[in-house]
């Protein structure tokens, strides 16, 4: 993997990762599509200084997606990745998980685990607390996307849809893993991390790390009555891999 230094920088690696997922028809390419969309709304949001720190937006920017791109590429490689992104990574060895999953399952691990790390190093040497405004504002980019995203994969699959409105399971599914559920409890990890020795972090880490793959669990096995609901959502999906990643592009 080539440094990141800049946001363009992980806008060139994604695209990397989503090409190398064309090619070779990996369902990891969902993820990093629509997490590219996310770093170019992020990318628009300093450029247009949305946020009251820029510069520690980008930083921040940075630091998070660098955890995703090393898990990434170490996986590919079959060296040690943290249990949460090697619970969604192994996810793209099997065929059943619709695109939803997928994309739930990369939140799970880059939000649940990844956000709260990295919000507390940027803020090292200040305090965390003057990063709150700021946290909230890329949490709603990050929720407005997961909104976009829900209605490109109804609009692809209706089926989809009829589902959401009608299904309770599925619905209960979804809700679990909502954006603002994710966003305090990242937050809530950041200030814990934050608030910790030095020496304890790792120990913090690990064991939030266990619990996010756990949780993790409620998306690649969500029970039978949902699991089959969303077998059925997956044989009614259309389209290659890379027929969806572009979907998921445009």
């Amino acid at each position: 993997m080539k440094p990141i230094h800049t946001i363009d920088d992980v806008i060139i690696t994604l695209d990397d990762i989503i090409k190398q997922s064309e090619s070779e028809g990996s369902t990891l390419g969902y993820f990093a599509t629509l997490y590219r969309k996310v770093t170019i709304k992020v990318k628009a949001g300093i450029e247009n200084k949305i946020f009251d720190n820029n510069p520690r937006m980008e930083k921040l920017d940075v630091i998070f997606a660098t955890r995703y791109l090393e898990a990434y590429y170490a996986y590919k490689k079959n060296m040690p990745v943290t249990k949460s992104w090697k619970e969604a990574f192994d996810l793209s060895k099997n065929y059943w998980p619709i695109v939803l999953q997928h994309l739930l399952i990369g939140m799970n691990a880059h939000i649940n685990l990844d956000l709260g790390i990295a919000a507390a190093e940027v803020c090292k040497g200040e305090e965390i607390e003057s990063l709150k405004d700021d946290f909230d504002r890329i949490n709603e980019i990050l929720s407005s996307l997961v909104l976009d995203v829900e209605n490109d994969l109804t609009e692809i699959w209706p089926t989809l849809k009829k589902i959401l409105k009608h299904t309770r399971n599925v619905d209960n599914f979804l809700i679990d893993f909502s954006m603002e559920l994710a966003r305090d409890g990242a937050w809530e990890f950041a200030k814990e991390i934050f608030n910790t020795p030095d020496n304890q972090v790792g120990k913090l880490i690990a064991l939030r790390d266990i619990k996010v793959a756990k949780n993790g669990k409620i998306i690649t096995n969500p029970g039978i009555i949902t699991g089959v609901i969303l077998g059925m959502i997956r044989i009614g999906e259309k389209g290659t891999v890379s027929d969806k990643i572009n979907d998921l592009r445009n």
